[in-house]
């Protein structure tokens, strides 16, 4: 398994510079594709790229916009990614993008998975990926441990899945692994020495235990201090 790793200075400067690239991505998947399909993390970490690249100039009226995972909680929720999606990336130029939500209103992920994964398949595969990794070496929300990791990682998952975890309060929905690592170009954020040595511990371990190596491949990881 081979990757690239980027250090840079400063978080400004990663988030002009990843910003810039995300862009550069969808714009290349744009001139082969009718709809280009981008995945993004949760988190506060993104929250700066987000605001570079809702500025970007590409036709984003063809690109469709999704989370990699999400919270089983309502929009309104301060625990929910999707308010900060559409808060700070779906605006300026990129409000003319389509979100693909990964939540809706009942109680359990299960009983939505089959309707939330449909407009998903349709624009498969996924021409760009960000991602974030934990300390744990999780990424989305597939977590060391999780009740259904191994599911997840199989080749044959399917597109969504509910995952939960020790230490996560709710339910989460997830993209599972393949779907991820077919995506075009693949890109992984990470901040802060923690991440850096966590990644570093993650080489060579199964995806079971370090669940970002099912997506590492060929990727590129942005670091800063």
């Amino acid at each position: 398994m081979t990757y690239e790793f980027r250090a840079y200075a400063d978080r400004e400067m990663l988030s002009i510079e990843l910003a810039q690239r995300l862009a550069g991505d969808l714009r290349s998947a744009l001139q082969h594709e009718e709809r280009a399909a981008l995945v993004v993390p949760g988190g506060t970490s993104p929250g700066p790229i987000f605001d570079d690249l809702c500025a970007a100039d590409l036709d984003w009226n063809r690109v469709d916009v999704l989370l990699g995972d999400e919270r089983w909680v309502p929009e309104d929720s301060p625990r929910s990614n999707t308010a900060l999606v559409k808060s700070r990336l779906l605006v300026d130029r990129a409000v003319n993008a389509r979100f693909l939500p990964l939540y809706a209103a009942c109680d359990r992920p299960e009983e939505a998975l089959e309707a939330l994964a449909r407009p998903i398949e349709a624009v498969l595969p996924l021409a760009v990926v960000l991602l974030g990794m934990g300390e744990d070496m999780h990424t989305a929300s597939l977590f060391p441990g999780a009740d259904r990791l191994a599911e997840a990682l199989a080749p044959d998952a399917p597109t969504l899945m509910a995952m939960r975890a020790s230490g996560v309060p709710e339910p989460r929905i997830t993209l599972s692994a393949h779907v991820l690592n077919g995506a075009m170009a693949k890109h992984v954020l990470i901040f802060g020495e923690g991440k850096r040595e966590a990644l570093q511990a993650a080489r060579g371990r199964p995806p079971l235990e370090a669940p970002i190596n099912a997506v590492l491949d060929e990727a590129i990881v942005h670091w800063a201090p």
